[in-house]
């Protein structure tokens, strides 16, 4: 979790145009980030609204001052709340027409018409329009008269069911393009714009992918427009066929949209749906349902009825995805009982065996006071035998302590599995299965187990070797004594010696039961190795034979 966490940050201190050459993978837990982090871009922006009318607080209301701190705070709104941003043009038409200032009511009205288009009010935005009057537009607004009309019926041509109607309006939406050219610099941002879109719709997409690069060049990222030429860059790649860079521009453009806090999130859902398709399930079920929340929180007709449907199948899809888990998670408790079941019958053939175990080592010590009547010439094997049977005693001692330590640990892991199975199905049964794969997820529980586990080592061979540590400091240099802190028993050098001295030397077995790699366990070997007071190659025999 923590390797993640620390990948987010590593991404984030990146400005957003160097990813275009990070994975996909990348982008997208980028932007899982930013949807978690997404009430802090719109507090954000809810403060400037709120500074912003702050100012307008005294100042006479038909004037134009208080005509531009509308405009701004309908610039705010204009991605965030459609109806507020409907309502502040609404209130800049009337202060102008009350100060009879013909251009910024033009202005306003454009402004409106061109945010109705945008949000699938097409005939409210053609009927304000249709109220300005073409003789009275200055020349500095020529453009946005005529970008609105071009915007209004392109979208209509778009988006009416009827095939006739469609090819008249876009039409008129050529023909008021044809005005556009005629009088943008070719520089400027929208003839770019629409010269980039004429590349893409004539299929030469490495000439659109060229003027995409002039606009990027001129915008820093985290922004409304870098959002959006990135949303225009992925439209490149989709009629390209280049499914990968579609939606590594769709990323980027969600992740600015969030970031500034723009409510209008096109980018996301057409995300959603691509990972729909994909296969990705849960990510496009998250991301809808994200964009959906934030679209009726903007209260846009058109984004509403686009994303519509797409929720409805992805919804429809996730339920399916949710039951089939269900049925997963119930063939899981069949087979955790099955193993319960032949976890018991280990037991009892472990019990078995440790009778036998216990019958063989009566009979040894028979065997042993039969063999002390023996004569002279035999007490030399007599003592080799008594040797060999005060190891295997002792073997047995050990034995005797971690078998028992082993049934109890199967006991209590059999109680803690059945308490989790009833767990499980009770979650299960009540639906809960979000929290139930949070349960899952976590580390903690098996951090637990492994503490339990090393302690319970800890104490079984403390018990069998109660003066081991202070005999191992024994074979080591004055001033490098190694000793557990406070509340330990043994610490990693110590246990790793410990596994030594009852037969463990395998560094592989070692490090598997500890949880390290095979080489920290040779560093830590030869290390201590290192401060023997003698000689390092026999420190590890001297070692075995502690008692």
């Amino acid at each position: 979790m923590k390797k993640k966490y620390l990948l987010f940050l590593l991404l984030l201190s990146f400005p957003l145009y160097t990813w275009a050459d990070k994975t996909l993978d990348s982008l997208l837990n980028v932007l899982d980030l930013t949807i978690r982090e997404h009430e802090t871009y719109v507090v954000q922006r809810e403060s400037r609204i709120r500074h912003l009318k702050e100012l307008t607080h005294g100042i006479e209301v038909n004037s134009v001052e208080h005509y531009n701190l509308n405009s701004q705070i309908y610039k705010e709104y204009k991605a965030f709340i459609c109806d507020s941003a409907i309502h502040y043009l609404n209130e800049n038409i009337r202060i102008a027409e009350r100060l009879h200032d013909i251009d910024r009511k033009i202005e306003s009205q454009l402004q409106l018409s061109l945010l109705l288009s945008s949000t699938g009010m097409y005939t409210e935005s053609i009927d304000v329009l249709e109220s300005v009057d073409r003789q009275k537009v200055v020349s500095r607004l020529i453009a946005d008269y005529y970008t609105c009309f071009d915007h209004v019926y392109g979208e209509l041509s778009v988006y009416t069911q009827d095939k006739t109607l469609s090819g008249h309006y876009w039409s008129i939406s050529q023909a008021y393009r044809d005005s556009l050219y005629a009088i943008l610099p070719p520089e400027s941002e929208e003839y770019l714009l629409m010269h980039e879109a004429s590349l893409r719709d004539q299929r030469q997409y490495e000439e659109a992918l060229k003027v995409n690069d002039l606009r990027l060049a001129e915008i820093e990222a985290n922004t409304p427009q870098y959002a959006l030429v990135t949303y225009h860059r992925s439209l490149i790649y989709k009629y390209s066929n280049d499914s990968l860079g579609e939606k590594r521009n769709l990323c980027l453009s969600a992740i600015s949209d969030i970031r500034s806090a723009i409510k209008d999130h096109a980018s996301l859902w057409m995300l959603a749906q691509l990972l729909y398709e994909d296969g990705d399930m849960e990510r496009a079920y998250q991301y809808m349902r994200f964009s959906w929340n934030a679209t009726k929180f903007y209260n846009a007709r058109l984004r509403s009825w686009q994303s519509a449907n797409v929720l409805s199948l992805i919804d429809k899809t996730y339920q399916a995805m949710i039951e089939k888990q269900n049925d997963r998670l119930q063939q899981n408790l069949l087979l955790i009982t099955a193993l319960l079941v032949l976890l018991i019958v280990a037991l009892g053939y472990i019990y078995r065996q440790m009778k036998k175990l216990a019958d063989a080592r009566n009979h040894l010590q028979v065997a042993n006071k039969q063999l002390n009547g023996l004569n002279e010439e035999l007490r030399q094997m007599n003592s080799c035998l008594s040797s060999t049977n005060i190891e295997l005693s002792e073997s047995n001692q050990i034995k005797e302590e971690y078998i028992a330590r082993f049934i109890k640990l199967c006991s209590t892991y059999i109680n803690r599995l059945d308490a989790y199975r009833r767990m499980v199905n009770k979650k299960v049964s009540a639906g809960q299965i979000a929290e139930l794969l949070k349960i899952t997820r976590s580390q903690d529980a098996l951090d637990e187990e492994l503490e339990e586990l090393y302690a319970n080592f800890d104490t079984a061979f403390l018990h069998l070797f109660p003066n081991f540590v202070g005999k191992f400091n024994d074979l080591l240099q004055e001033n490098e004594q190694i000793l557990p802190k406070k509340g330990e028993l043994l610490n990693t050098e110590l246990r790793i010696f410990a596994l030594i001295r009852l037969g463990i030397e395998d560094s592989s077995q070692i490090a598997e039961f500890l949880r390290y790699s095979v080489n920290t366990i040779y560093n830590y070997r030869a290390k201590v190795r290192n401060k023997a007071r003698g000689s390092r190659e026999d420190f590890e025999d001297l070692v075995r034979k502690i008692r």
